[in-house]
């Protein structure tokens, strides 16, 4: 096959992504928390107008479901009837921590290396951002935000690259492929994504999802994931008769928790394979405080020790202020390896993709969760594939248009290695 960036759909896969980020789809943590799904709805207008898009490329069975869910796939190539349908997903949301409204995407074409100085003091440089170097090296197409927003990359790039590459294979008779189904995800960025994925629809029983970052990066592995709350009670009285009438202080108490938390096991002191302890939130009165917590581990022993610590550290600050401690945890998702190791033609199918569009592949551990590990969890293995986007959650974060041409690249080369295996 020519290679996406040689082509034509080269510039349908800019504008089509440019078009994408600047549709408002942020997701909202606390209302998917309480339970509302999806969290806004302004995903709805987002997968509504992706829905359209993939009826025009000839897609059947197109829909979004009740809960938000875009659903669609494409028929077969002649001859390839009976390849097992394989599925890509991609989330319709951006993160809550950075506004993701009114995002003014910015295309600087033959990126030169040199620093880019945005909007609300946000810089790119690359002499702190390898990446960045490298694509300055390359002269790559970079997208940026203005500096006041996100750009969207997560997932944008990822639903831009499965599209152009459906669009690529229904006009593209030669490539051979099997039956490809597309999932559009609402709320992955709270957590909550695969809480209500339609597998009444899906026939596929190997996925991909199309969420990660630098090019050739394949992710196979993930943290196991903990939330934990920690709710300590004290006693208040008037401060000035805080000693005779037994004050407790459940602020302290709670202050004293979180300090004693490992300092070298924090997400900012951490890569690679190292878990970690993160404080998300904390609040409270001298009456009642509470902190909020991550708990990340990519083994299960750790993560064993991690509750333990958690719930050892937390009962030793109550005590030593006389306060009262309750301690809840919630699994997350798991580690997706144990169940992908189970199917190793899943991922060599993806390696022999990456190889063919030229692309040596890059195990890289994710730090965090996607739609693909809960989907994993569910029997459906699925391994995560780059996007070409960079410094995601961020107003600095950037995406490489070669990158992504790459990405499509390895999923056109996906659907026809799958087809040769039939």
């Amino acid at each position: 096959m020519k290679k996406i960036a040689d082509s034509d759909y080269k510039n349908a896969l800019l504008d089509r992504f440019v078009s994408y980020v600047k549709v408002w789809s942020e997701s909202d943590g606390a209302a998917a928390d309480g339970g509302v799904f999806p969290s806004t709805e302004r995903q709805r207008d987002f997968a509504g107008m992706l829905a359209d898009e993939l009826k025009g490329l000839g897609l059947s069975e197109v829909q979004v479901t009740k809960d938000c869910y875009v659903y669609g796939v494409l028929p077969a190539s002649k001859g390839c009837e009976k390849v097992p349908p394989f599925c890509v997903l991609a989330h319709l949301d951006t993160v809550d921590e950075v506004s993701g409204k009114d995002v003014k995407p910015l295309v600087h074409p033959s990126y030169d290396g040199v620093r880019i100085d945005l909007k609300c003091g946000v810089s790119l440089d690359p002499a702190f951002d390898d990446a960045l170097r490298l694509a300055g090296k390359n002269q790559e197409t970079i997208i940026t935000s203005d500096g006041s927003t996100l750009l969207g990359a997560d997932d944008k790039a990822g639903i831009a690259e499965i599209v152009t590459m459906l669009e690529y294979l229904a006009a593209n008779k030669d490539v051979r492929h099997g039956p490809v189904e597309v999932i559009f995800s609402p709320d992955e960025e709270t957590g909550h994504g695969m809480d209500k994925v339609p597998l009444s629809l899906l026939k596929s029983k190997f996925a991909y999802t199309v969420d990660g970052g630098h090019v050739g990066e394949l992710e196979t592995e993930c943290f196991n994931a903990y939330g934990a709350n920690v709710v300590f009670t004290g006693k208040s009285t008037h401060t000035g008769d805080g000693r005779k009438k037994g004050m407790v202080n459940a602020i302290c108490a709670a202050s004293r928790f979180v300090e004693s938390l490992p300092n070298n096991q924090r997400p900012e002191t951490t890569d690679g394979h190292e878990g970690f302890y993160a404080v998300m939130e904390m609040n409270g009165s001298i009456e009642s405080a509470k902190v909020s917590l991550l708990l990340r581990d990519f083994s299960e022993d750790g993560m064993k020790v991690r509750l333990q610590m958690v719930n050892n550290l937390a009962f030793a600050a109550a005590s030593s202020f006389g306060a009262v401690c309750s301690v809840e945890f919630k699994e997350q998702y798991k580690n997706m390896k144990a169940v992908l190791d189970k199917s190793p033609d899943v991922v060599e199918k993806l390696v022999a993709a990456y190889k063919e569009s030229g692309i040596e592949p890059v195990f890289v551990p994710i730090r965090g969760g996607t739609d693909g590990s809960r989907l994993t969890e569910m029997g459906i293995p699925t391994p995560n594939i780059f996007t070409g986007g960079h410094n995601y959650h961020s107003r600095s974060e950037w995406t490489s248009l070669e990158q992504m041409c790459s990405a499509c690249d390895v999923l056109v080369n996906l659907a026809a290695k799958i087809a040769e295996n039939k």
